[in-house]
């Protein structure tokens, strides 16, 4: 690898429009941008790469991931496998954030804190939460504070499941305890000290979540419902709470394939809920901050179908490549693209404080993402090292 890494012929977008330049890296870390090359001294080791007018984005960061693999809810055989290097930076994914799903018992978070770890030394930027799906929490030490304060790479609490048959049908007592140990661990250690909610299609919805606001003194910022667009009456709850403090984050529901050939990133098989597109539209129509809204892949992670008994209909699972897919749906449809790539970039590393990531600037981490007309993945880089270039995987896991 060489000691410089020049990028030209980029239009970069940092999120924000930044013209088209160049941008030199070294040692994992961005140094120089602008519209002309830098002068460099003749005896440097650098190595050029042009990407021939193609957008320059920040590396996207994934905020819902189950890294060790979700599933289960058809028995052993149905667990879906670990979720291995490349299909996240395949995807255009440079940072993710690790949760366990329904099976928070053989997928434990000492599982999740091994493979969280076990991406990072692969060369991805990797954290994840504590405490799992179910109440009580399935935690390493002896307290989710416990974790949060004394394990690096634990950033907060969940994806803790509410208004969903297979949660654990928490109390409001219970919830506001979870949330006040995961706000006073992120005030301990300046983490993010998030309670990652996941959101079923229970008729309760959000109900339990407005009552904590009301009811109790933990800030409305620590609770970040998720799947929030998988319901249309549930989108509109989680709108009425961003006004109150909230963060909310989408999912980018699985490709699909039509008949015709053409992928989209909307789950036809919701038709109830919002497609990527119409609940970004819907949210920006609202005039929300727009720094409160991300937008993750829930890559690995089951994606069941049950009837009003619970019983399993259909089981598929999600895919990290639903991320640049539903990026480039957004920006297909005319959205702001400063705003588009901000749902998938900078508001995700902001509100999960993930220093360095999520912009492109100088001193920002070396963490960067082509796309193409097309608006495909073309080149990825991570950490100042090349994981794909003109769309060749280079980079694999140990197990790959």
């Amino acid at each position: 690898m060489a000691m410089f890494e020049l990028i030209t012929n980029a239009r970069i977008y940092s999120p924000a429009p930044l013209g088209t330049g160049c941008v030199l890296t070294c040692a994992g870390k961005i140094v120089y941008i602008g519209q002309s090359k830098p002068q460099l001294g003749s005896g440097l080791d650098v190595q050029v790469t042009d990407v021939e007018g193609k957008m320059l984005l920040p590396g996207l960061v994934d905020g819902h991931a189950h890294i060790t693999g979700g599933g289960g809810e058809t028995g052993y055989s149905s667990k879906v496998p670990p979720v291995p290097l490349s299909e996240f930076t395949g995807a255009g994914v440079t940072s993710v954030i690790g949760l366990t799903g329904t099976d928070d018992v053989t997928r434990s978070t000492s599982a999740l804190i091994a493979a969280t770890m076990a991406l990072r030394e692969e060369g991805l930027n990797a954290w994840c939460y504590t405490g799992g799906y179910h109440y009580p929490l399935n935690l390493l030490t002896d307290s989710a504070l416990n974790d949060l304060v004394h394990i690096e790479c634990v950033i907060g609490i969940g994806e803790l499941a509410i208004s969903d048959h297979r949660s654990s049908h928490m109390t409001l007592d219970e919830l506001v305890r979870v949330a006040s140990e995961a706000h006073v661990g992120g005030l301990m250690t300046g983490k993010a000290g998030l309670l990652h909610l996941h959101l079923g299609d229970g008729r309760r919805g959000l109900q339990l979540v407005r009552e904590a606001i009301a009811q109790a003194e933990v800030p409305a910022r620590i609770y970040q419902p998720t799947h929030v667009n998988r319901l249309k009456r549930l989108f509109d709850e989680a709108c009425e709470l961003v006004a109150q403090g909230c963060h909310i984050d989408l999912t980018a529901f699985p490709v699909v394939e039509e008949a015709n050939g053409d992928k989209s990133s909307v789950d036809k098989s919701v038709d109830n809920g919002y497609g990527i597109v119409e609940a970004v539209t819907r949210y920006i129509d609202k005039n929300l901050p727009i720094e409160k809204l991300t937008v993750s892949s829930d890559g690995g992670g089951c994606l069941p179908e049950f009837d009003n008994q619970g019983v399993l209909l259909k089981l598929d699972f999600a895919r990290c490549q639903s991320l640049p897919i539903a990026l480039g749906e957004l920006l297909a449809a005319g959205v702001d693209t400063e705003q588009a790539i901000s749902f998938f970039t900078n508001n995700a590393a902001q509100l999960y404080r993930l220093q360095g990531k999520g912009v492109i600037a100088v001193g920002a981490d070396a963490d960067l993402v082509t796309m193409d007309e097309q608006f495909q993945i073309s080149d990825v880089m991570c950490r100042g090292v090349w994981h794909k270039k003109s769309g060749r995987q280079l980079k694999k896991g140990l197990f790959e």
